[in-house]
């Protein structure tokens, strides 16, 4: 009876058991229907009943992944396979290339996040205000590649540069010499002809700090 308690048929279900419930914790929020299949071979997954599993941090967590499972002093790859079902963005209506995006231009949808193509759009909200940069069809799935955030700040537009130290402000003018969106850096000729570059910040002011 131990022998079949630790046959590898008994192990692999196991093993499927936790890896499913790993990559369900970590997908939470956005897929709620996680199904993992183990694609390595039964004699070479990990000998112990609970390994330690762990991805690489830059990996993505569906589809065909890469999971290292550790033992005590063992070391095991797996391939499998994700299957993981969630919400993502689509165009609600026909977008233009140049359109700022509004509530109404998108909507959500619900299908398998692994079939989808990279970094299709999750959260909604990442589309408000967004700057289309190609047409899109209803329907059609949003990659985070197709839009643009909506510039704060224009090249020649007039612009507040606060600077900012230990225990003081300055508060001058310039000329932004590139667009930028909030979060992102902007290059600001200063009255004096120095060119200084700092933070956009939600009002369109650029931040530096000294």
């Amino acid at each position: 009876v131990a022998a079949l308690l630790f046959s590898p048929m008994t192990l692999a279900q196991d093993l499927n058991s936790q890896l499913t419930a790993w990559f369900s914790q970590r997908l939470a929020g956005f897929s709620d229907e996680v199904v993992v299949t183990i694609r390595t071979s039964p004699n070479l997954l990990p000998s112990c009943e609970q390994p330690a599993l762990s991805v690489s941090g830059s990996a993505k967590l569906w589809g065909n992944v890469n999971v290292l499972a550790r033992c005590a002093n063992e070391k095991r790859y797996l391939q499998v396979a994700v299957q993981a079902t969630g919400n993502y963005v689509v165009a609600a209506a026909p977008i233009a290339r140049g359109s700022v995006l509004q509530a109404s231009s998108v909507t959500l949808k619900r299908g398998r996040l692994d079939q989808l193509p990279p970094r299709t759009m999750l959260d909604i909200n990442q589309a408000q205000d967004a700057v289309s940069l190609r047409d899109m069809a209803p329907g059609q799935a949003i990659q985070l590649s197709m839009l643009r955030k909506a510039w704060r700040v224009k090249a020649g537009q007039q612009v507040m540069v606060v600077a900012n130290g230990d225990g003081f402000s300055i508060n001058s003018e310039g000329k932004a010499l590139n667009n930028a969106a909030v979060a992102q850096n902007a290059r600001v000729r200063m009255s004096s002809g120095q060119v200084v570059s700092g933070t956009v910040d939600s009002d369109g002011n650029i931040l530096i700090n000294l």
